[in-house]
């Protein structure tokens, strides 16, 4: 429970009209004695610029209300809120009360803004007390809190939480100059940089699960319905405005706040008292009750009570969570209703966004040949299996038949038995048969082979097969005995890429033998995965063959997708394959819930929603204490601890400390036993909910899932449908929820929920075509075995003669060879996905102790660690005390504090080179191709707390990271700029909305997923500033691939050529959309990692037509500036030209003269 205020940080769209402030800004400064000690004095809340309440019978100018002067002297409220009208004249009670309300409203409002003051009761009494010229006493505050329960936050709190954010700031003053403006890098010491807990404390002094020093408990008060928006001072005029951009510019100052701006807050809070107050009164009078009396009773359960840490002084619930999970939770329809009759449910399901699907019986169906009793009885006992459902009959005919299969089917509907039966039946008749298993991740191979196991200690004859994983993770001792023996191997495209295709020589036996590859997940492969996979693919069968193994059979299953069959044969380049799409596999009764964020106060949508996170964490506690077995998936790693962090803090409030240790992250970095451990003991039962990114999104078995919770539009509908799915797996009734952020693609869904249900499955694509990408692969197919173009064609290209001959060694016989640019280990040079050799250790330094807690990729690791920063691991707060990114390693050590750092970073998408310059037709403008540097840095960090209110602001010294890549621009013309700065629209959001609309139209002209190839998304803190600034950032739109390296995935070089067609199409998207302000259909996307924050439609759409030389009706335009658009100075600047090697023309595109050779492709070094 924090004690300090400060500015709200939110990815959230805030409109509002700018406005200028005439008025004189009074001061509001205590002294430095003031904030020390924690006391105010009248004088200090007067100095806040708000009147002293001074009068006997109501607030300044107002008269009593229920009176009959009030309903002469109402006026309209400037906060814009109605007066409610009331049925009878206040209760002297209730006037007594609103004082109390409006004098606490005042100075709270004021210590709000005081950096050092913790709001406790004993702290603002007298100050309150001095306004209403009566006593103040805990029954007061209590009834105010009954009358407005979601409002304000009554109660005790340990008192050392509240001086860990005090004495903490305190020491980060000592590490400024006295008369210094300016907040200075941290402070000299890495022991001193926080202090553990209090910020006294030494390096590892205390073990960080040892109790606090002090177990006192202090009355603490804070309204929690509204926060002030920081507001910085003008250099000009030195008054107090509203930012432009998120302390960029502000010297790393702290937020100040204007009178105006206090006022307002302080206006609104009196209103909204005023009418929950009206409301009381209302309904007592409707159920003939004494509102005195009813008052004195509802305040009962708000009166604080010291010491018991499971006390439960919020409002009464309305539906009771059960003292003890029970053993079997109640139905679905149930549960729903009960979360319905909570307190503190306010319609957050939206209209039309309850959806139930009716349960489906299961269709049976009979195998064409006959199995082994051995292997009917382990069926029984492994699996409890008698029947075959229609889907899995099928598919495993077709293989007994000889026929390669696909299978389409929702999640958990058997597709697993359709591959594990014929290869044991396989090995029941053949001891030397060998079988393959491809998993897209290491989490799903692991959980197959353990499933694959149980059915092997059931078949005496097979009790001893060696089944094993064979990834990064297999120690290298083991390997040869795995190659050797192994009849069975878990793996993935990776380890066939680098390791098994590579050295065929060693593998020959196994590959000789080899009966069956089954590649499970194969929706998994789309995009540019899925054409290195299709390579892959490829040299495996041209190696099989080459051997003598012409009978390998080929066996996939898929999520339901549009096009399995032809994925299929595009993948593993065969013509002939049976599908199997027909699921007859049973379903429980499911249900969906589009679940928005409420605002923060319920009835006041200027009020902005709250915290997506915490309303996440409160159902997801609500659901497991119901006994409901819950995931819930996140976007991001630091998200997935942020919840994990949030739902044991709501376990705890909730006094059911005893579950916090039930409840488990689980995401990319852990080590590779924390997941082992993590994944069997979900599947055991021993977890209650887990918490995780999409690394748990494919099938791993992790048991009976009663729910999903999605947080946040997870990018795509096909991601949320395949999350979705992961529910009731065991044919019993289940729930999936999205919950709805703040960011516009969220909203967009949440008030179109119809969507999600009618928008048809995605095709999925693979580009055979792409260069770069066909060269890697032939290259790596010529050093495992010689290629001969005749023979090999139908492997790879019709062009394969050709592309031998430009980028292979000819031997004598006619043989093409790899060439030596590519050896000694061709297929390094070749990343068939974003994988990074270099990792930084995170060492947990915590009592003296030195355990390696996680790796973390070298590319997150400066967005992540730094001095200071707050490292997050199973939802523990871990202190960075020493980063040192020479050594790649950072020590951290285990705190308790109230708040967590969110970096300050900017990247800025430059071109360098340009190798190609392509004319757009009817125009004079030009798109170009070339190299492109992505320079990111991360300049400093905020301390923010629960409510995500900065406390500090930290400035740090981290090198910047700079990597290439190719891509393809174009500069925006003059005569736009002209335009856009005429009619004062917003350049850098005209730009961002143009950017995307092109680049969400990409997929029409290239095969590509979302995410395959970026742009430089914007946000206020990049584009305007305070004052002048010598980061210009050039009006250009960019694009660059985000895979392969230094050379590119090619993504982007086949989009260059489809620039015209790209921009018309553009065109005609935003001027059809009918939205105002854009929207996920034209200029949002869906992937900003910036949350579509600065975004200008009526801007993108002069941009497009500049470029294409199109008539502009400059009058038709909107007169900025645009509600959302922030103040500043302008920083776009025309771009200048990129220096371009040598070139020439051709078909009217400039090309660069490349030189005839073989360089090999950036990969897995670079």
């Amino acid at each position: 429970m924090s004690s300090l205020k400060a500015a709200t940080v939110s990815n959230r769209i805030v409109k509002r009209k700018r406005k200028r402030i005439n008025s004189d800004i009074e001061g509001q400064v205590l002294s430095d004695g003031d904030a020390r000690t924690g006391s105010l004095s009248p004088a200090d809340a007067g100095r806040a610029g708000v009147d002293r309440d001074n009068s006997k019978d109501g607030a300044p100018g107002e008269a009593v209300p229920g009176s009959a002067s009030s309903s002469r002297q109402k006026k309209k409220p400037a906060t814009g809120l109605q007066a409610a009208e009331c049925l009878i004249e206040w209760p002297p009670r209730f006037i007594e009360l609103e004082k109390t309300h409006r004098a606490l409203n005042l100075v709270f409002t004021f210590c709000s803004t005081r950096k050092h003051l913790a709001t406790t009761f004993e702290a603002i009494r007298s100050t309150v007390e001095s306004h209403t010229k009566r006593e103040l006493v805990p029954q007061d505050v209590a009834a105010i809190v009954a009358i407005r329960p979601d409002s304000a936050f009554f109660g005790y709190v340990d008192e050392v939480m509240l001086q860990t954010d005090i004495k903490g700031a305190e020491r980060d003053m000592t590490f400024k100059s006295g008369r210094s403006r300016h907040i200075t890098v941290q402070g000299p010491a890495p022991d001193a940089s926080v202090g553990g807990l209090t910020g006294m404390d030494d390096l590892a002094s205390r073990h960080p699960d040892d109790l606090p020093p002090s177990g006192n408990e202090v009355l603490f008060f804070e309204f929690i319905d509204g926060d002030l928006k920081r507001q910085v001072q003008s250099r000009k005029s030195g008054q107090t405005v509203n930012p432009s951009r998120r302390l960029r510019d502000e010297d790393l100052k702290m937020p100040v706040y204007s009178q105006t701006q206090m006022t307002t807050l302080i206006e609104k809070r009196n209103q909204k008292f005023h009418n929950a107050v009206t409301a009381f009164i209302n309904r007592c009078v409707e159920q003939k009750l004494d509102p005195d009396l009813a008052l004195s009773q509802e305040a009962e359960a708000f009166i604080p009570v010291p010491s018991d840490p499971v006390s439960d002084t919020s409002r009464p619930e309305l539906s009771v969570i059960p003292q003890s999970i029970p053993k079997e939770r109640k139905s679905i329809p149930d549960i729903i209703q009960e979360l319905k009759g909570s307190s503190w449910y306010t319609g957050q399901i939206v209209p039309d966004g309850h959806r139930v699907f009716d349960a489906q019986d299961p269709v049976y169906g009979e195998l064409d040949f006959l199995l082994s009793q051995n292997m009917v009885n382990a069926l029984y006992n492994a699996k409890n299996i008698t029947q075959f459902y229609a889907h899995q009959t099928e598919a495993i005919n077709s293989l007994h038949a000889g026929d390669h299969v696909v299978v389409s089917t929702s999640t958990s509907s058997g597709k697993s038995l359709i591959y594990q039966l014929p290869v044991l039946h396989a090995l029941e008749n053949d001891s030397q048969t060998r079988a393959m298993y491809i998993f897209p991740t290491k989490a799903l191979a692991q959980d197959q082979k353990r499933s694959l196991k149980d059915m092997l200690g059931y078949l005496p004859d097979l009790e001893n097969v060696l089944v094993e994983t064979f990834d990064g993770d297999t120690p290298m001792h083991m390997r040869n005995e795995i190659r050797d023996e192994a009849r069975i191997i878990f793996t993935n495209p990776d380890m066939l890429h680098i390791t098994i295709l590579p050295q065929e020589d060693r593998w020959r036996t196994f590959l000789k033998n080899l009966r069956y590859v089954v590649v499970d997940e194969l929706h998994y492969y789309n995009g540019l995965m899925g054409s290195h996979v299709a390579f892959i693919m490829r040299r495996l069968r041209r190696i099989c063959a080459a051997i003598g193994n012409r009978h390998v059979k080929f066996i996939s299953c898929s999520a339901t997708v549009a096009n399995p069959q032809d994925h299929f044969k595009t993948i593993f380049g065969i013509d002939k394959v049976h599908l199997v799409d027909f699921d007859g596999s049973p379903s429980g009764r499911k249900e969906f819930l589009c679940w928005n964020t409420p605002f923060r106060d319920p009835g006041d949508p200027s009020s902005g929603r709250g915290s997506a996170l915490a309303e996440c964490a409160r159902l997801f506690c609500q659901l497991i204490l119901r006994g409901v077995r819950v995931i819930a998936f996140c976007r991001v790693r630091k998200q997935c601890e942020e919840l994990v962090t949030a739902a044991r803090s709501e376990l705890e409030s909730l006094g059911r400390s005893e579950c916090m240790a039930r409840v488990m992250g689980y995401r990319g970095g852990y080590t590779p036993q924390d997941r082992r451990r993590i994944e069997s003991e979900m599947f055991e039962g021993k977890l209650l909910g887990i918490i995780a990114t999409t690394a748990l999104e494919l099938g791993v078995d992790i048991g009976t899932l009663d729910c999903v919770i999605t947080l946040g539009f997870p990018y795509t509908i096909a991601n949320l449908r395949q999350q979705s799915g992961r529910a009731g797996r065991r044919n019993k009734d289940s729930l999936s929820i999205l919950v709805g952020d703040c960011f516009p693609s969220d909203q967009h869904y949440m008030q179109n929920p119809d969507e999600l249900f009618t928008k048809p499955n995605c095709q999925l694509q693979v580009d055979l075509n792409n260069m770069l990408v066909l060269e890697g692969h032939v290259q790596c197919a010529a050093f495992e075995m010689p290629i001969r173009p005749a023979e090999d064609i139908h492997y790879f290209t019709p062009d394969l003669a050709k592309l031998s001959e430009e980028r292979l060694v000819r031997d004598d016989l006619g043989y093409y060879h790899c060439h030596d640019r590519f050896r000694p280990s061709p297929a390094k040079f070749v990343a068939i996905r974003d994988t990074e050799e270099d990792h930084f250790a995170i060492v947990d330094i915590s009592h003296g102790q030195n355990v390696v807690l996680e790796e973390l990729e070298a590319s997150r690791a400066f967005f992540t660690l730094y001095d200071g920063a707050i490292f997050l691991h199973q939802g523990s707060s871990y202190l960075v005390r020493d980063f040192q990114p020479d050594r790649k390693i950072a020590r951290v050590e285990k705190v308790k504090v109230e708040w967590t750092t969110q970096q300050r970073d900017f990247t800025d998408i430059d071109p360098v080179e340009c190798e190609a310059v392509r004319k757009i037709p009817g125009s004079l403008s030009r798109a170009f191709h070339g190299s492109i540097c992505i320079t990111q840095n991360v300049f400093g960090y905020f301390k923010v707390d629960k409510r995500r209110r900065i406390l500090d602001a930290v400035e740090v010294n981290n090198p910047p990271i700079i990597r290439y890549s190719k891509g393809m621009w174009l500069d925006v013309p003059k005569r736009a700029l002209d335009i856009l700065v005429d009619r004062r629209l917003h350049v850098g959001g005209a730009i961002h909305a143009a950017e995307h609309a092109v680049m969400s139209l990409m997929p029409n002209f290239v095969i590509s997923m979302p995410g395959d190839v970026r742009t430089e998304c914007k946000i206020a803190s990049q584009e305007f500033a305070q004052k002048e600034t010598t980061r210009k950032r050039p009006a250009r739109l960019t694009f660059y691939d985000a895979k392969g390296g230094v050379n590119g995935s090619g993504i982007s070089n086949k989009a260059f050529e489809f620039v015209d067609m790209l921009l018309v199409q553009a065109v005609e998207r935003v001027q059809h959309c009918h939205c105002e302000l854009g929207c996920p259909e034209c200029v949002c996307s869906e992937f900003c990692k910036h949350a579509n924050e600065v975004m200008s439609k009526a801007g993108s759409s002069v941009i497009l037509k500049c470029l294409l030389n199109m008539e502009i009706d400059v009058d038709a335009l909107p007169m900025g500036p645009e509600e959302s658009s922030p103040v500043g100075v302008e920083t776009v600047v025309l771009a200048k030209p990129v220096p371009i090697r040598g070139r020439h023309l051709v078909d009217g595109v400039d090309k660069v003269e490349v030189k005839d050779e073989c360089e090999p492709q950036g990969g897995a070094k670079n």
